[in-house]
């Protein structure tokens, strides 16, 4: 029979052979594959230092991740919640109208009314003579007034385009001068009104 190597002899094949003779542990087996998605926990020996807090370990980050989280709320809610914002109200008085201030304002605003009274005849007036109006009032003056001569009665004379057109400058000049002297006036008695009764109460909303 041929000599059986022993356990213990350095030329001997086999694993076991080659364990004792270099007096090691044997290596740990390797870790099955991962099945259905998860993989094995991560165990550590007595002794061996842990990682440090937030470190990432191989194998662990499919057993670290949390479930998708449900949204808090949803677009219905968001858009009912903006919906049905509420709303702030804040209570002034108005005790004093600046009578510089008002003048201007007063000034600049009668100034636009005067301009438009002085485009506003211009052009009624052209209509007017185009319809051809002032020539038949002319015609029935002269009828019912039997002036039918060169020297009778002529009403171009008194509504003709220069005329009316003076007038209507004249008028609103007076409304220019008249609107603003009422409108800072009115500021004077208002502020003496407002230190007896305390201004006029205004209720202001903002909606959020």
């Amino acid at each position: 029979m041929p000599p059986v190597a022993s356990a213990g002899q350095p030329g001997s094949g086999g694993t076991g052979g080659g364990f004792a003779a270099g007096g090691g542990t044997p290596p740990a087996p390797s870790a099955p594959p991962s099945s259905g998605g998860y993989s094995q926990p991560t165990t550590y020996s007595k002794g061996q230092p842990t990682p440090a807090r937030g470190t990432r370990v191989p194998g662990a980050a499919a057993q670290s991740a949390p479930a998708a989280r449900r949204p808090s709320g949803s677009p219905g809610s968001a858009a009912g919640a903006g919906a049905g914002g509420r709303v702030r109200k804040a209570r002034l008085r108005v005790i004093k109208a600046d009578p510089w201030s008002v003048m201007k304002v007063s000034f600049l605003l009668s100034l636009a009314v005067g301009v438009v009274i002085i485009v506003a005849s211009a052009v009624l007036w052209i209509v007017l003579n185009a319809l051809g109006v002032f020539d038949s009032l002319t015609s029935t003056l002269k009828d019912v007034t039997g002036s039918d001569t060169s020297g009778g009665f002529d009403l171009m004379e008194y509504i003709g385009f220069g005329r009316v057109m003076v007038f209507t400058t004249l008028i609103a000049i007076i409304d220019v001068v008249l609107m603003t002297a009422l409108a800072t006036l009115s500021a004077f008695i208002y502020n003496t009104a407002a230190g007896f009764t305390g201004g006029v109460e205004l209720t202001l909303a903002e909606e959020d």
